[in-house]
């Protein structure tokens, strides 16, 4: 049976392709054809084909209308632009001709109505890469134009109907998500129609094809354990064989997907309490990298306004052993906010037993920090009657391992010291003080303190109007802190680059260049002391954004020039190399270093550099 008419050529059979109707508000809307396949040297679209697709379901005992009912509702299907192409075409016209329809009706409806929108635009395509473009660029401009499409007029209604009407995992599904951009698509779907079942089945498909590695931060994953627990055990996996540089982006990623559902946070909970305790067995992994995470998962649910304290408390096993203790803390710890008369149930705790309890029950980062905001942070209201006991506590969790309480009394002094400093002294009084505030430094609770102080400090409006030096004592005191903690790097990193874009309006434009400038001079001080892709990476982004005055690059790329010396990392190279053959930022050097690239005969640091990485990188 020829289903096409006289003057429409069938459409070619490439490969199935999911229908139209799920794409739009009604069945098969002109202007949305559907996502291309490009198979060989011509970019074909999926279609299905009318003698491709599985078995059609038993519709005989299904229809309860009468026979002209049922006549009536496939005409009008049969009417419907392209109606051919649709998976359902054979169910329909089962259903047709059991009921008594008209052969020669539904042939003239068909091929009437037969548009054929999706040949139109393999037709253009063909055309366009005759005309001389190439099929890789043709590919993705209509591959992208149909996924704005598809996102402007997905019908998450219409595409649960899909396997209504074809009884199974359609064969254009298992074939979509082959391709990485169909895949993409779908994650963004799902996130725009988490109640979409079509979209939550095909998040499985795609899991169990492998690809969930791709999918963590899709939140209907977390929807389905056996999806979620896949992913999870990736995401972990990840962070277990990740460096240091990529921890955050990979933890940032998976708590997001964690904290999507209290059931989720509560289930990797167990799962990484139980990784703590039990993983002996496992190579590379440490258990603080799993109370890392937990951790994080904790601060991430707390940004997001949930409190999971109870959740906390609860796997930390100390409710039975110090009810009283664990009571006060979660009291804290849900109000987000230290309480004298709890703060002094933990100090008796604490102190006036012999046997105390566990320093890990306040060793709880959110406790730590408030303790850090009562006492460094400029304006909080501490009654000095308590502040001991808010020292003695910081002290405790920070310094005590188990019974050895040797590092108490020292780190006592230095909060206390530090503390009395940053309250009473002005600029001027600090200068005279820095060299016992340098030796403080080296507690690492106290430099948690002082990065506290410094932010509120030198965020202030006028705080760079006013100061009169060249490099301000606070960030001088954020130089130490890079030299003594390396796992306070990123913290001075975040604020430093919180500086260097803020508005400084109130400055003339020469000493807001001499400002950054100076800001510059401490990015390069941690680039030296060990930073070095989250510096030269966040340059590199400044520099492709283009709202960074080019001098102020190449004050960088100069400074950084002097200090490094071979061998370089590809990754170091990658990032740095563009910036430094960049004439508009070095001058004519990287075209003198292409010039003499067979010898080494130049002393410029620029033309070393260039030539170093393309003998050694093959760049």
């Amino acid at each position: 049976m020829d289903y096409y008419g006289d003057n429409a050529p069938p459409p070619p059979a490439v490969v199935p392709q999911y229908p139209q109707q799920w794409m739009t508000g009604y069945d098969y809307g002109i202007g949305a054809p559907p996502p291309p396949h490009f198979v060989g040297p011509l970019p074909g679209f999926h279609q299905v084909h009318p003698h491709g697709g599985g078995p059609p379901l038993d519709l005989d005992n299904q229809d309860i209308l009468n026979p002209q009912e049922i006549q009536a509702d496939c005409l009008a299907k049969f009417a419907r632009p392209d109606y051919i192409m649709e998976p359902g075409i054979f169910n329909q016209l089962k259903r047709y001709f059991q009921s008594g329809g008209n052969p020669e009706q539904v042939i003239e409806l068909l091929s009437s109505n037969y548009c054929a929108y999706a040949q139109m635009a393999n037709l253009m395509a063909e055309w366009i890469i005759s005309a001389g473009a190439n099929i890789n660029e043709v590919r993705q401009m209509v591959e992208s134009s149909l996924q704005d499409m598809i996102l402007k007029t997905f019908d998450p209604k219409k595409a649960d109907t899909i396997f209504n009407e074809e009884g199974e995992t359609p064969g254009w599904l298992t074939e979509m998500i082959e391709h990485p951009t169909w895949r993409s698509l779908i994650y963004r779907l799902a996130n725009e129609y988490p109640d979409c079942l079509m979209l939550n089945f095909t998040i499985k498909l795609i899991s169990d094809a492998g690809f969930q590695g791709e999918i963590t931060s899709i939140s209907t994953a977390a929807q389905q354990i056996e999806v979620f627990s896949r992913i999870l055990k990736t995401s972990v996996s990840k962070i277990l064989h990740s460096n240091d540089d990529e921890v955050n982006k990979l933890m940032t990623e998976t708590t997001q997907m964690i904290c999507h559902a209290e059931h989720t946070l509560v289930y990797s909970q167990v799962l990484l309490h139980v990784l703590m305790k039990h993983n002996s067995s496992m190579k590379n992994a440490s258990p603080l990298i799993f109370k890392r995470l937990s951790q994080e998962i904790v601060r991430t649910a707390r940004d997001q306004n949930h409190d999971v304290t109870h959740v906390l408390m609860g796997l930390s096993g100390f409710n039975s052993s110090y009810p009283n203790e664990t009571h006060v803390l979660s009291s804290m710890l849900s109000k987000n906010a230290l309480n004298p008369a709890d703060i002094n149930a933990l100090f008796k705790a604490y102190s006036g037993t012999k046997v105390p309890p566990p320093v890990e029950l306040i060793r709880v980062p959110q406790f730590l920090e408030l303790l850090i905001d009562a006492l460094f942070k400029p304006g909080s209201k501490l009654n000095p009657e308590h502040k001991s006991k808010y020292v003695y506590l910081l002290a405790y969790a920070s310094s005590v391992n188990g019974i050895n309480q040797t590092e108490l009394k020292p780190t006592i002094n230095a909060i206390e010291k530090v503390h009395e400093i940053c309250y009473s002294k002005g600029t001027n009084e600090i200068n005279t003080e820095l060299q016992g505030l340098f030796q403080c430094i080296r507690t690492p609770c106290v430099s948690m303190g002082v990065i506290r102080w410094v932010h509120s400090v030198v965020t202030e409006p006028s705080y760079f109007k006013l100061s009169t030096e060249h490099t301000p004592v606070h960030l001088a005191l954020l130089d130490e802190i890079v030299c003594c903690h390396t796992l306070l790097h990123q913290k001075v990193f975040e604020l430093i680059t919180m500086l260097f874009e803020s508005k400084q309006d109130e400055l003339e434009i020469l000493v807001q260049l001499e400002v950054k400038k100076m800001l510059i001079d401490r990015m390069v001080n941690l680039l030296a002391r060990g930073h070095v892709l989250p510096v030269v990476k966040y340059i590199r982004a400044c520099w492709g954004k283009g709202d960074t005055d080019v001098s102020l690059i190449r004050y960088f790329v100069t400074e950084v020039l002097d200090i490094i010396s071979p061998p370089y990392s590809s990754e170091f190279v990658e990032l740095f190399l563009p910036m430094v053959e960049n004439d508009e930022i070095t001058g004519g050097n990287a075209a003198g270093a292409a010039a003499s690239s067979t010898t080494a005969d130049s002393t410029d640091v620029v033309s070393e550099f260039i030539v170093h990485c393309r003998a050694t990188h093959k760049y």
